[in-house]
């Protein structure tokens, strides 16, 4: 527990003067975390990646969230009825809670948030989110319902998203669109300010939960290099790291100060093949591709083991997972795929994806690998910005540039609708969703609607079990692996967690 520091009526000692000049620039209830990209944004409805969004959860909090095992919790609504269709929700708020602009949480405020996320017009990047949403009716003050277009039975998991959460509708009229820059919760903490590479957070002394938060400040830091990173926590320059370089585990694991965090995952790490171009839209090309890359030597290679081959287009700790046949490593076959695709002496393509040590490093693997069947490979390497202008400028599917796209996804609702549904669903092609691989295929698209149209979990379960045959069939990514969440922390911290989709939990964060 933490207690005042009292200033000492004598004065300091040598040794206790040197200890003082060693601490390290920040007080003790400032904590710093160290991140391996820069946010993208701060405004949850219009950001895509888990990072930013994680660092939102600081500021804003929704309906609903996760606890550290990513089981659902009521957060600002205390509980909720639906019918037996899974088309009408009714939230009982939460009472008493004001943003941090004084202005009272309440179901018009909800409505205002939900209203400006489900509205195709405003053009917001998370807007499939809610894209379900009829009408949002206000009963009363702590009493709001949500009518839906269809059946839809994950709808409270999706409301515990980061997307979901829920803006100041004072912030959101004053700023507009800039609401980007001026990001105003009813969460833990207040923002304070936002940089290139740094994002920065105060406590909220107005917070509705007694006694939280229990740190005055978190700062968020950039540092795309692995050995920054790690020294960073090795100075005492930052609590907290991830994802903790693998190959750097055994130096993190020998320094009495530090913990390590070892932890399955539902992080899948893919390459997008885009089908609409040449060659990529041969199946036999896609396949072939697949049977070129060593999935184990992977894993070891680029995270030290500490990952598993992909053997499905869902992680293997989401419901509904279905395990397929996997396309071992055969040079080969791979080659004898090509040469019937057309292409018996390879071909050159590009690949980009962020420019952190862990994804550069599984680009050029890949690279390599690729080279052996004659595919040449040129790796392009992007700040977070400029990777998601990349992808999501583009309003056209056949005005895209991507080829290859090396990236991950969890389900940030620990549901197997959003594991598919964003990425492999033909209606959610970007900048609408994040299908970068502009899949399409009828059978994939009838079954993840059935999987959504019901809370049947049987019926659920043989419409993913189809999805997931189909999509390994056709092969529209490089299924590559599982990765373990690593990542270091100092003995000093506790209560601040990783969640298995790679998300952040802060708010029972603590220094010692």
């Amino acid at each position: 527990m933490y207690r005042p520091f009292h200033f000492m009526k004598a004065p300091l000692t040598a040794a206790l003067l040197c200890t003082a000049l060693a601490t390290p620039a920040f007080a003790a209830k400032d904590l710093v975390v160290g991140v391996p990209d820069n946010l993208t944004g701060l405004d949850p409805q219009d950001i895509n990646d888990t990072l930013s969004q994680s660092a939102t959860r600081s500021i804003f909090q929704g309906l609903f969230g996760f606890d550290k095992d990513m089981k659902l919790i009521p957060v600002l609504a205390e509980s909720y009825e639906s019918n037996a269709q899974a088309t009408e929700f009714t939230f009982h708020l939460r009472k008493g809670v004001v943003f941090h602009d004084g202005t009272p949480f309440n179901a018009q405020a909800v409505k205002i948030s939900f209203d400006r996320l489900s509205d195709p017009a405003n053009k917001l990047k998370r807007q499939s989110m809610l894209s379900m949403l009829a009408e949002t009716v206000v009963v009363d003050d702590s009493t709001v319902v949500l009518r839906l277009k269809e059946p839809f039975g994950a709808l409270p998991n999706t409301l515990a998203h980061a997307a979901t959460t829920i803006h100041s509708p004072k912030a959101l009229e004053t700023y507009g669109k800039e609401v980007l820059r001026h990001p105003v919760g009813t969460g833990p903490y207040k923002f304070v300010s936002w940089s290139t590479d740094t994002m920065k957070v105060a406590r909220n002394e107005a917070y509705w939960k007694k006694g939280m938060p229990k740190v005055d400040s978190i700062t968020f830091k950039s540092v795309p290099e692995n050995k920054s990173r790690v020294a960073m926590l090795q100075t005492g320059e930052a609590h907290f790291i991830y994802p903790l370089p693998p190959e750097m585990m055994k130096v993190v694991e020998m320094d009495p100060a530090l913990d390590i965090i070892n932890e399955p995952s539902i992080i899948a790490r893919y390459v997008a093949l885009n089908g609409m171009k040449k060659p990529f839209n041969d199946v036999r090309v896609r396949q072939a591709l697949n049977y070129a890359i060593d999935k184990t030597a992977w894993a070891k290679i680029v995270y030290s083991g500490y990952a598993k081959p992909l053997d499905s287009a869902l992680p293997a700790n989401l419901p509904f997972y279905v395990k397929q046949l996997s396309y071992d490593y055969n040079p080969t076959k791979a080659k004898q795929l090509l040469a019937e695709a057309g292409y018996p002496n390879g071909f050159e393509t590009e690949m980009f994806g962020r420019n952190n040590t862990l994804s550069v490093r599984s680009m050029q693997f890949l690279q390599q690998q690729l080279s052996q069947i004659g595919v040449k490979t040129s790796v392009v390497p992007l700040e977070s910005g400029l990777e998601a202008a990349k992808v999501w400028a583009v309003e056209k599917p056949e005005d895209s540039t991507v080829q290859m796209q090396y990236g991950g996804w969890s389900s940030s609702t620990g549901d197997a609708d959003w594991a598919l549904r964003p990425l492999l669903w033909s209606k959610g092609f970007p900048p609408k969703f994040f299908n970068v691989a502009y899949y399409k295929n009828e059978t994939v698209d009838n079954a993840i609607e059935a999987g959504i149209a019901t809370a049947d979990p049987a019926k659920r379960a043989e419409a993913y079990r189809v999805a997931q045959e189909q999509i390994w069939k056709d092969a529209p990514w490089l299924f590559l692996g599982v990765d373990n969440l690593l990542a270091g922390k100092s003995k000093k911290l506790s209560g601040f967690y990783e969640l298995p989709d790679g998300g952040l939990l802060m708010e029972d964060a603590e220094i010692q």
